[in-house]
């Protein structure tokens, strides 16, 4: 029994066959007949397959006839092992030596033993084999094959247990009036904290643990026979010998001999082979031996323990197949939690899992080949300290050694040929396990195969494994979500029982695109999607959506399912619905949830939910948070008015006042310009004050927001560029071209502001749409639109307005009256008729008229 607990006797029928008897093994993944050269690392994996016969199941003491493949002969094999082909597992294997004429002689197994069972005698008799075996409980078995000539009994003793408890067993004294344990004979076994096995000699005086007092001159308890007696030199008070042990598959195996009949009389009671005597059991703890007790101190069993009639001349067997372990696992465990440094080191394999194995093997922070438990989402640290010959990587094939060397696919998760170092100068390397990295993964080295062992990817929580989470609407289902480049990955849990979670895309059930998790009857968690047209069970139509990596789980009812899908379906949108459901990262996803107590493929009113949202969240995939679907908030709504205001009417109103005003004495054109400018400026600050509170942020992802910011820039230049002007001419001095390059500058920075304000109330408007979608915002929207209208209309009115009244004073100018020799009034310096000089609006002079009677 080397793996899978296998056990069995093994003889050589012919040239082309041999027979296997009272054969146990647990079933394997794709385990073939193997035949080998030799039994070292290098000869078992370059091996061959040597039968058609295939071992894919479960075998309890089964016999049976193999047959050869027509090709071979037994002077191409030396070793036959029993071999699974996708992790080059050895599960047991038989030297054979001078196949002739049927004949054999098998190698030495590590305790020769022979002897008969049902008649039948045992070639090739392993430590695992008895003649005997009986039940004493479900999980824990005792073997013997009884030896009077030699006034030897052997013992196997067989439980599914932790590796750091005992298994007892020996006899009671029948003179005994306290019980049975009370001046019991036993054997203590076990494994040692280096996974050592031993078997000592016990003597029970109390029931406690074994005492002893100040002077040591009274010992009491349980304890080794070795204890009562201060010397043992010829081994007459320990006579309990070991002969092997091994712990495979969770399960714990040891061998021993003791004699029928003891030179120790005081400690030891004599075994009547042919007469029942009760016999005593127990599992139980052990405490490893100490400085002050250097013995192994077996702890209370608790109820793991038992008593029976036994003779040990009767053959029986009443353990038929193979002891089950649920925790097969006994490796050692190192938990990478995220503060933990990971070192990766080399040296020799004593207790590789998996053998065969190279006789250097990869150690993690001193512990040999140990399982590796990581959790998705925390980051893992190696550092690599293992040699220049040793390449440390993370893949899905458990040989490792390059895959693709053998031909096999594998997938690399981290490291490579260049993750290698040396203790001086160590290679650190960072994984970084996510929902998509399987549930067990293998490391390994690059160049040597089966060096490393398992990794087990753990879920450390959702959150862990997920940038961002939110909690939906009334706090019954949190959400969860990765983005890529391309793809999102998402999670949701309920947090309450339910036959099914449901996370639908839209503003409500109807017209929106479900995501179903449920456990089917089989056990197996399901995900569908769906399109939803209506409120009834005809409505909700299955979809075929390219969703990866799905997952769906009940833990106590609760529900939590995954899945990762593209961004954009990237099909016909008019072909099937779900090629119109595009998740637009810079837009809130509205997202709403259900829950149900059954769910199946067969959609009927029996499907409907039994509890929903009330109403859909919005969340923001960006920035990783969510809102509450409400009405138009009342402070977006102040930020709303005060850009209308800013930009619809008083920056409007100011850029009018400089065009069409400056025909009126005086400069209050100017004054009206400036004020409403500045006016403008002060309410456009306040409203992005307003909006940064009210959404805890300042944000570039929409269209909105780029104009706004656009306006606010150009309105700001403004104030600069009037502060830099240059001097007016003096009086019938020409315009100088810095005069003219700034009014151009000043003209067209200003109206392009104007232009970007508007774009930015636009676009305001169809983002509360967008992110409201209530109709108030849509009328608003409309009024807006009529709003610049109105004034585009009005804009058109003025300038032909002001068209006319220049063409009027052009025709007065040519008349013959005489105004006077002052300065003529101001003209548009960007006008096509422009000939006069620009006047600064304090420049205002008194001038003088003198009318006089035309000479006819």
């Amino acid at each position: 029994m080397v793996q899978h607990q296998l056990r069995g006797s093994f003889s050589v029928i012919d040239d082309c066959s041999f027979r296997v008897r009272y054969f146990d093994m647990l079933k394997g993944s794709d385990v073939h007949w193997w035949g080998a050269i030799g039994d070292d690392f290098s000869n078992l994996t370059k091996g061959f397959v040597i039968s058609d016969h295939k071992l894919n199941t479960t075998y309890k003491n089964e016999s049976f006839v193999v047959n050869l493949m027509k090709n071979l002969t037994w002077d191409m094999i030396n070793v036959v092992a029993i071999w699974d082909l996708p992790t080059a597992s050895d599960f047991g294997h038989v030297l054979l030596r001078n196949v002739v004429n049927g004949s054999q002689n098998l190698a030495p197994s590590p305790m020769p033993s022979n002897g008969s069972r049902n008649g039948s005698v045992l070639t090739n008799a392993q430590p695992t084999m008895f003649e005997s075996c009986r039940k004493l409980s479900d999980t824990y078995r005792v073997w013997w094959t009884l030896r009077v000539n030699e006034n030897l009994i052997d013992i196997g003793l067989e439980a599914v247990t932790g590796i750091q408890n005992y298994m007892a067993f020996g006899w009671a004294d029948s003179s005994s009036s306290s019980g049975f344990m009370l001046g019991s004979d036993v054997a203590v076994t076990g494994f040692t904290e280096e996974g050592l096995p031993f078997a000592d000699d016990y003597h029970i005086t109390q029931y406690s643990e074994c005492m002893t007092d100040k002077d040591g001159s009274t010992v009491q308890g349980v304890c080794p026979d070795t204890m009562y007696s201060s010397s043992d030199g010829v081994g007459s008070v320990n006579n309990t010998k070991l002969v092997y042990g091994h712990r495979k598959d969770g399960v714990s195996f040891i061998r021993y001999q003791k004699p029928l009949r003891s030179e120790d009389k005081k400690y030891d009671l004599p075994v009547n082979h042919t007469a029942n005597m009760t016999v005593i059991w127990a599992l139980g703890l052990i405490k490893p031996p100490d400085m002050l007790r250097p013995y192994h101190l077996p702890q209370n069993h608790g109820g793991n323990y038992g008593h029976l009639m036994l003779n040990v001349s009767e053959h029986v067997n009443e353990c038929l197949g193979p002891l089950d372990a649920e925790d097969k696992e006994d490796q050692e465990l190192v938990i990478a939690d995220k503060n933990t440094l990971l070192v990766v080191t080399t040296g020799p394999a004593l207790h590789y899992p998996n053998p065969p194995n190279p006789t250097k093997v990869i150690y993690i922070n001193k512990k040999e080949a140990p399982v590796l438990r990581v959790e998705r989402g925390v980051l893992v640290t190696f550092s690599i300290q293992a040699g220049h010959d040793v390449a440390f990587y993370i893949t899905s094939d458990p040989l490792g050694g390059n895959a693709t060397s053998r031909n096999h696919s594998e997938t690399i998760y981290v490291g490579g040929p260049d993750a290698e170092g040396v203790q001086s100068n160590p290679t650190q390397l960072v994984w970084a396990p996510n929902r998509n990295t399987p549930d067990e993964v293998y490391y390994q080295s690059v160049y040597t195969q089966k060096m490393g062992w398992k990794v087990q990817v753990v879920d450390g929580g959702l959150a862990d494994m997920y940038n961002n989470s939110v909690i939906l609407d009334d706090q019954q289902v949190t959400l969860f979500w990765t983005l890529s480049e391309k793809s999102i990955l998402v999670a949701a849990r309920g947090e309450k029982k339910s036959g099914y979670l449901a996370i639908g895309f839209g503003s409500g059930m109807v017209n929106s695109y479900a995501y179903v998790g449920w456990v089917d009857t089989n056990g197996t968690g399901r995900v569908n999607t769906y399109w939803i047209d209506g409120r009834d069970a005809s409505s909700i139509h299955k979809t075929n959506e390219n969703l990866t990596y799905v997952r769906c789980k009940s833990e106590n009812g609760v529900i939590t399912l995954e899945f990762t899908r593209p961004l954009n379906p990237g099909c016909n949108r008019d072909e099937r619905p779900e090629c119109n459901n595009i998740i637009d990262p810079s837009t809130p996803l509205k997202v709403i949830w259900a829950m149900g107590s059954r769910w199946s493929d067969h959609i009927s009113e029996k499907n409907m939910h039994s509890v929903t949202s009330s109403k859909p969240v919005r969340v923001l995939l960006m920035r990783g948070s969510a809102e509450a679907e409400e009405d138009l908030r009342p402070v977006l709504a102040v930020h709303g008015f005060m850009m209308f205001l800013a930009w619809g009417i008083l920056l409007p109103g100011g850029i009018l006042s400089a065009r069409y005003l400056k025909h009126v004495r005086g400069d209050g054109w100017f004054q009206i310009h400036v004020y409403l400018q500045y006016s403008g400026l002060a309410i456009i600050f306040l409203g992005v004050l307003f909006a940064v509170a009210e959404l805890r942020g300042f944000y570039f992802d929409s269209l909105h927001v780029k104009f706004g910011v656009m306006a606010i820039f150009l309105a700001c230049v403004q104030p600069v560029n009037a502060y830099l002007r240059p001097k007016r001419p003096a009086n019938e001095e020409e315009v100088s071209s810095n005069r003219i390059l700034w009014e151009y500058i000043h003209v067209i920075v200003g109206r392009c502001a104007i232009v970007a304000g508007i774009a930015a109330l636009i676009s305001g408007m169809k983002h509360l749409g967008d992110r409201y979608d209530g109709e108030n915002v849509r009328g608003l929207s409309w009024a807006l639109i009529m709003w610049f209208s109105i004034g585009a209309l009005t804009v058109l009115y003025l300038e032909y307005r002001e068209k006319k009244r220049k063409r009027r004073e052009i025709i007065l100018g040519r008349s013959s009256w005489v105004l006077g020799d002052g300065e003529e009034e101001d003209l548009d310096l960007l006008s096509p008729s422009r000939t006069h000089v620009e006047k600064e609006p304090n420049s205002y002079e008194r001038m003088e008229v003198q009318l006089e009677p035309m000479n006819r």
